[in-house]
């Protein structure tokens, strides 16, 4: 059995209208699932046009987006709209106190620390809450895998208060820079993994 299989909430959720409830052969109207390489190019588009009209800069290159999906596609998470990518999460392992150049582009297998390198959501879908709900739902998944302590991220300060939210707490400046960018890091501490797994079908 499959983690995804395992855990209820990351289980297909399916939203049907009344409009579709007529058609036959439909797509799930929301989906959440793991990526594979397969989903590489949708999700790097999606990215590009969210990370380059505000930085200029990607958090993965399309050649890093099939190295993680490949490495560790069970730590991504994206949202399908009737097959469509409409947002998603790549992390991976890492294994050091604080993050460093190295964890742009390292999976860790042995780390106990989840590093999120993206989350983006399609132009068209946002302002409608779903980054929030992709990260509440990708939180709640670490929380059943047993080897994961942590949670970090990286991001430019005016994307603070949006993972405060979501219950990540500053770290404080990261030491990476991407050219003129600098960052603040930021933690979510995955607590109570044997309550957690017992009270949630992990």
């Amino acid at each position: 059995m499959s983690v995804l299989s395992a855990v209820p909430f990351m289980r297909p959720l399916h939203m049907r209208s009344q409009a579709s409830q007529g058609r036959r052969h439909t797509l799930p109207a929301s989906e959440f699932r793991s990526l594979s390489p397969e989903d590489a190019i949708s999700v790097f588009e999606i990215e590009r046009e969210a990370f380059i009209s505000v930085s200029g800069e990607c958090p993965l290159h399309l050649d890093e987006v099939r190295h993680f999906l490949t490495l560790c596609p069970e730590l991504s998470l994206g949202w399908f709209e009737e097959g469509r990518l409409v947002a998603f999460i790549i992390g991976s392992l890492w294994d050091q106190e604080r993050l460093t150049t190295d964890a742009l582009t390292l999976h860790k297998p042995h780390g106990s620390t989840v590093h999120i390198h993206v989350l983006a959501v399609h132009r068209t879908f946002r302002q409608q809450g779903k980054g929030s709900i992709l990260m509440w739902r990708y939180l709640q998944y670490l929380r059943c895998l047993p080897y994961v302590r942590r949670a970090v991220l990286m991001c430019e300060d005016f994307l603070v208060p949006f993972y405060r939210k979501s219950g990540f707490k500053v770290r404080g400046p990261s030491e990476i820079t991407v050219g003129p960018l600098a960052f603040i890091e930021m933690l979510y501490p995955v607590r109570g993994h044997a309550f957690m797994r017992r009270n949630s079908g992990c």
